[in-house]
């Protein structure tokens, strides 16, 4: 079924991200993925991709994930983000992902993130 294997391509790339192998996340994702964070900007390919992660993940970020919901070749991902800044500090956010997948891949995110300081409110 093509929304379990989606969900198990996702898993893979988000353990890759974990332990600071972004290279290896890279396998996951099509050449031209294209993330929208809504509100903020977007990034068009992997390049664009990588420079960001270098620049936003100074250490591998802690990933949540409360839920996701597949349907066809959407994934819709809830959860919560810890990212290390560059001055030591810890930034919390809530999540949500609707991630679109063509041909076994990550090829689009749609990104809502928004900081949180009570990572307990909602279990989702």
């Amino acid at each position: 079924m093509m929304t379990e294997t989606n969900k198990k391509i996702l898993q893979k790339a988000n353990d890759a991200v974990s332990i600071g192998n972004y290279e290896d996340f890279f396998k996951y994702c099509t050449e031209d993925t294209k993330w929208t964070f809504i509100g903020d900007q977007i990034l068009d390919g992997k390049d664009q991709v990588r420079e960001w992660m270098l620049n936003e993940y100074i250490e591998p970020p802690i990933n949540d994930v409360k839920n996701i919901v597949a349907e066809n070749e959407y994934l819709t991902v809830m959860g919560y983000l810890t990212v290390k800044t560059k001055s030591g500090e810890s930034n919390k956010y809530s999540y949500c992902d609707v991630w679109k997948f063509r041909n076994g891949k990550m090829a689009e995110l749609l990104a809502f993130v928004v900081e949180s300081d009570d990572m307990n409110k909602s279990d989702f």
